[in-house]
């Protein structure tokens, strides 16, 4: 057998994009100083939004034109959408002033206390807005069970002044649910289902109908989850960033027969009896463990998202995701199973981006298992019990991505498990926990190595976000990944012969020899049969995000560097 990791690129045309501008790698959303909006509602100012119903033909996202008139127009004015409609807190029921729970930097209690979840600037179809006064612009909302609203504001995204609002419009069935991600279950021959409602339990009971293509169909029933805002570490995901999440469903699909094509949709069955239905999906199970044949698997980190509407200057921030998603859906067919080993949707604390991620996604995780690691922007946040102290999660502290997708793991919170894919074992470890020797984490990935049967899975695959192992872009203190992780785990890698070690966090691609202790093990560069000795390392942080630079040291282990978007 050989294996050889390649980075799948997008073209010229895409290239070009990339060396033109390379992003900034800020939150749009966290722009908006939304704590220090006050009110300028102008008389003579108007906002029209049409169509009023959304979603009429059973789709769940659809396009939205907005009208605006100003008389006192600016190049700074910009249009926000909310929702839930209803975001002014002098409208919130009684006057309720804890919905709006002041944070640090708030100089006065504010009268606004969510952020938008997306924005344009009022001129940004049309150059003489400011001349005319007058704009027309297109949004595409996606169903996230709630209203719409949309808002001017002048005085730029710093100092935003609420200028007028529109009418609200709403989705046709907005509860309804949508966006099933796959994942494989804690055994070979189980799929799980995850999904999306507006339905609580107490009004309707969630399941999956789900059989063999063409064969009878029968129901697994789906557990139910949410969380909360006081569930959140920090800011802004406890405060301006906060939204309803909606309520979160997974159903075990068991004893599947290998390599089969299974059909399934989503149900709620109503406290009326009457049924509410997703649409229709499929999907092909796993092959059996050792089973020889061809198995095709994609990872990548760091891809985020991005809006086909052109909103929130996205293009400054993931420039690369949309590449990244239309290139897997394009290729779906040739394509098993994905991981996306961290660095997720890059929500950062903005609750509403989830969605927007999960749709995104929807025609990529509803047909293949998609499997994701824990990155420092799902995790980290102070105080938390993460390894890394920082805020990267924007308040989020892992509560949101362990609830949004299931993974097999023994405890949700410790987002490391092991999963079988036909003849590849994958050990995937969480590095935003303690992974040195001793550790609970260590134990189990030793374990996890370990437990590999070589003599039916003879690929051995090692996958963590930061880079635990070598990168050419930790060159400034010569460490070439972080510190600690090497020291820590090679011996592992070596002891029980990891044919290769997947990283994100970087967001390039770099392939590097069989190495081991910073030696090459084996003289190939390309092509490996038989033991090579050491283990591959691969940089594939490359998904969506801001590319990242590698430093100025050529070094013996690297063979490949690739500064541009892929997978």
């Amino acid at each position: 057998m050989s294996i050889l990791p390649q980075c799948l690129k997008f073209g010229s045309g895409t290239a070009a994009v990339v060396h033109a501008g390379n992003g900034d790698g800020v939150q749009p959303l966290s722009k908006i100083a939304i704590h220090k909006a006050v009110y300028a509602l102008h008389e003579n100012a108007s906002v029209k939004a049409h169509p009023l119903v959304l979603g009429t033909k059973g789709g769940d996202s659809d396009w939205v034109t907005v009208e605006i008139e100003c008389p006192k127009p600016s190049e700074d004015d910009w249009i926000a959408v909310f929702s839930p409609a209803n975001f002014r807190l002098k409208e919130f029921i009684n006057g309720s002033s804890s919905i709006c729970q002041p944070s640090d930097d708030m100089e006065q209690f504010p009268h606004i206390c969510s952020a938008p979840i997306k924005y344009k600037y009022a001129n940004d179809s049309d150059a003489d807005y400011k001349k005319t006064g007058k704009s027309s612009l297109k949004f595409q909302l996606i169903n996230q069970r709630e209203d719409f609203s949309f808002a001017l504001f002048s005085g730029g995204l710093s100092d935003p002044k609420l200028v007028a609002v529109s009418n609200v419009i709403s989705f046709a069935n907005p509860k309804a649910p949508l966006y099933p991600r796959l994942s494989q279950g804690k055994s070979w021959n189980e799929m799980t289902v995850t999904w999306t409602s507006g339905y609580n339990v107490i009004e309707a009971v969630p399941f999956v109908e789900w059989g063999m293509k063409g064969e009878s169909q029968t129901r697994s029933p789906a557990g139910t989850l949410t969380f909360h805002q006081n569930d959140m570490c920090a800011p802004p995901a406890r405060t301006v960033g906060w939204r309803d999440p909606g309520f979160i469903h997974t159903s075990f699909l068991k004893d599947l027969w290998p390599s089969s094509v299974y059909t399934y949709k989503l149900g709620h069955k109503l406290v009326d009896g009457s049924y509410v239905w997703s649409k229709s999906y499929s999907f092909k199970s796993s092959p059996y463990p050792g089973q020889d044949s061809l198995q095709r698997v994609v990872i990548f980190g760091d891809m985020g998202k991005a809006e086909r509407d052109g909103s929130n200057e996205y293009s400054n921030y993931q420039p690369g995701s949309l590449n990244t998603t239309d290139q897997l859906i394009k290729d779906l067919k040739n394509i098993d199973i994905v991981f996306h080993i961290g660095d997720i949707t890059y929500a950062n604390g903005y609750i509403s981006q989830w969605d927007q991620f999960t749709s995104q996604v929807e025609r990529i995780a509803s047909t293949v298992p998609y499997m994701i690691a824990s990155g420092n922007h799902e995790r980290d946040a102070p105080n938390s019990g993460s390894f890394y102290d920082g805020n990267d999660s924007g308040g989020e502290c892992g509560v949101i991505a362990e609830t949004m997708f299931y993974v097999p793991a023994e405890n949700r919170a410790k987002f490391w498990y092991s999963t079988d894919y036909g003849m590849f074992h994958f050990c995937i470890a969480d590095s935003e926990h303690d992974w040195r020797e001793g550790s609970e984490q260590y134990k189990f990935i030793e374990k996890c190595l370990a437990s590999a049967d070589r003599r039916k899975q003879p690929w051995l695959i090692f996958v963590a976000h930061r880079v635990l192992g070598y990168s050419s872009s930790y060159w400034k203190d010569a460490s070439f990944g972080e510190p600690m992780g090497r020291e820590s785990l090679q011996g592992l890698w070596q002891k029980y012969k990891v044919d290769i070690a997947f990283f994100g966090h970087i967001h390039n691609y770099e392939r590097t020899c069989p190495v081991y202790q910073g030696q090459c093990m084996h003289v190939g560069k390309s092509h490996y049969s038989g033991t090579v000795n050491g283990t591959i390392h691969v940089v594939v942080g490359g998904g969506g995000s801001h590319l990242s630079a590698f430093g100025p040291t050529q070094t013996s282990w690297s063979l490949y560097k690739d500064s541009d978007f892929g997978f």
